[in-house]
């Protein structure tokens, strides 16, 4: 796995001490950032592809919107609109991502003409019938884990987190590997209480993107089901001005035409 990240990141012999000694914690926090946080807004298309553990494929296609308040590494909101398949086409999800309390979620079911509030609760089960959780799409919350430093090597740091509430979630704990020079999570497992792991999501692209390291493929792979999920990002864009009123109930049954790719 190394060295295939390695060769994607087409990393040189100075870039395993170009971040010099870090604590965990702020690794933990540029780790965050770079996932989640670079520029102030953006937009992607990204293509969705599900295979089944019988190998059958379903495919999706979909638009991401974000915005960020304003400050360093604060709330955040997401906006997704599915272009296709017909049976998905048109339906929205919205995420307004909190820092004190659990996320709002919606989702727009253009078939039933219904916007749906998604519970807390519902934050781990698979998003639009993926490998991908809700969870994922916007990320956990810094405090909800224990975080700790396994080992470093010449150009990842590899970090375990548990949670505080086991009972919240499925995982007992999941490892992370960071690229040193970009702080992207190159790779993630999640383990049951057995220590097994059972789910895994691997980063297959990554690209330089108006000077940001930016994923542009990304893996989940369920290895009890035998079932993974592949997204492509195409054309991704960083502060293109898409304005805060984008993010509310309204734009669920009426799509932003103007900021969508």
């Amino acid at each position: 796995m190394v060295t295939s990240i390695t060769a994607i990141f087409g990393l040189a012999a100075v870039i395993g001490g170009a971040s010099g000694d870090l604590s965990v914690e702020e690794i933990v926090k540029r780790t965050n950032h770079a996932a989640y946080y670079q520029g102030n807004n953006g937009r992607a298309r990204v293509s969705m592809v599900i295979t089944d553990g019988q190998g059958r494929k379903r495919e999706r296609e979909l638009s991401i919107l974000r915005y960020d308040a304003p400050g360093p590494d604060g709330e955040q909101k997401f906006y997704l609109y599915f272009h296709a398949p017909a049976d998905v086409a048109r339906m929205t999800f919205l995420v307004h991502k909190h820092l004190d309390r659990d996320d709002d979620r919606w989702l727009y079911i253009p078939a039933l003409d219904l916007v749906k509030r998604i519970a807390a609760t519902d934050k781990r089960t698979s998003f639009v019938g993926s490998d991908f959780l809700y969870e994922d799409v916007s990320g956990r919350q810094l405090d909800q884990d224990h975080h700790e430093l396994l080992k470093t090597t010449e150009n990842f740091y590899l970090l375990k987190h548990t949670p505080k509430d086991p009972d919240s979630v499925k995982f007992a704990h999941y490892t992370m590997w960071i690229h040193k020079k970009s702080f992207l999570p190159t790779k993630v497992e999640y383990s049951d209480a057995s220590g097994e792991v059972y789910r895994v999501m691997t980063v297959g692209r990554v690209e330089t993107i108006d000077g940001k390291p930016t994923v542009l493929e990304a893996t989940m792979e369920d290895r009890r089901t035998g079932s993974r999920t592949v997204l492509t990002y195409k054309d991704p864009a960083y502060d293109i001005g898409v304005p805060e009123r984008v993010f509310t109930e309204r734009y669920l049954r009426r799509a932003p035409v103007k900021y969508l790719k």
